[in-house]
């Protein structure tokens, strides 16, 4: 690992726009990639089945939206060199948050611009959080919004503020309400970066094995994304359109080929949720869902 300080002047730094067109096949190449089947989410995973319209899932906003230089190179390296000279080897993804202001259609546009929102001094690293927000292109209204945050090694220790702390929400002293149980496959990672996140973290095994794992990991939003998954089915009843908000915190890897446990405990409005991996450690904790009413209600 790398020693170095991250620029905190790059807080408030925009990003050139960065226009984004997705069509009926990329919706459906996420959607298998987060493991959809003929079982789970046929709807999302195709469009040609007798009696079932093809829906897109809602967290594939985040791929849309994802402010990574690998996406569109030109309009995000700014941001990203105003921080100074990261290595992409010291950044672990922190958290995610996604919040749709109207149904993600099965093909369109959307421009987004990412501001660097803050930087906290963690002391071993730092923290920066993005925040994107993206409209249709055409009809210029407002599409989604996302925000992460990524844990940068090695980049703290310059005698900036810590920021706030975050603490995890109160989970009920009850069973959870409800359980989902899911599967990855083995080559769920290959399927994933197909969508656009290229990080050889997920495909090289000299690389993994370098940063200290087993074998490629999978990429956190795979995990999100089947998480987002069970949640859809159970809270909105794969009805994409109720989707509203999911945010979530990054805690433990995923191997492809691991199975997945979703927990869930109803919450005033939402949902409070964390999903275990095999072994039962926490691989996503901190998480909040927020379905919209079904009109039909």
């Amino acid at each position: 690992m790398t020693t170095y300080a991250v620029n905190p002047e790059a807080v408030g730094v925009v990003s050139g726009p960065v226009r984004r067109r997705w069509n009926s096949d990329d919706a459906l190449l996420y959607a298998v990639g987060v493991g959809c089947d003929p079982e789970n989410g046929l709807a999302f995973a195709t469009e040609n089945c007798a009696g079932i319209e093809q829906q897109t899932l809602p967290t594939f906003a985040i791929v849309l939206s994802s402010p990574l230089p690998m996406f569109d190179g030109k309009p995000m390296l700014p941001l990203w060199e105003s921080l100074g000279e990261i290595s992409w080897r010291d950044v672990v993804h922190g958290e995610q948050e996604i919040e749709l202001f109207s149904p993600l259609p099965v093909e369109g546009e959307v421009e987004s611009v990412t501001r660097v929102s803050a930087i906290w001094d963690k002391g071993s690293g730092a923290v920066v959080e993005l925040e994107t927000t993206s409209v249709d292109v055409a009809t210029g209204s407002p599409a989604f919004r996302a925000c992460s945050s990524i844990f940068v090694r090695g980049a703290g220790g310059w005698g900036g503020q810590r920021g706030p702390r975050a603490d995890a929400p109160l989970w009920p002293d009850r069973a959870p309400d409800h359980v989902t149980e899911m599967r990855t496959s083995e080559n769920q990672a290959l399927i994933y970066r197909l969508s656009g996140d290229r990080n050889p973290l997920h495909c090289d095994p000299a690389l993994a094995r370098a940063a200290g794992f087993p074998r490629p990991i999978l990429h956190g939003l795979c995990t999100f994304g089947f998480t987002a998954r069970a949640l859809i089915e159970r809270e909105c009843g794969n009805e994409s359109s109720r989707f509203s908000r999911m945010s979530g915190r990054f805690s433990a890897p995923v191997l492809p080929g691991e199975p997945l446990t979703v927990q869930m405990w109803s919450s005033g409005d939402g949902v409070l949720f964390r999903t275990l991996r095999g072994d039962g450690q926490v691989a996503l904790d901190r998480g909040e869902f927020v379905a919209r009413q079904s009109p039909s209600r």
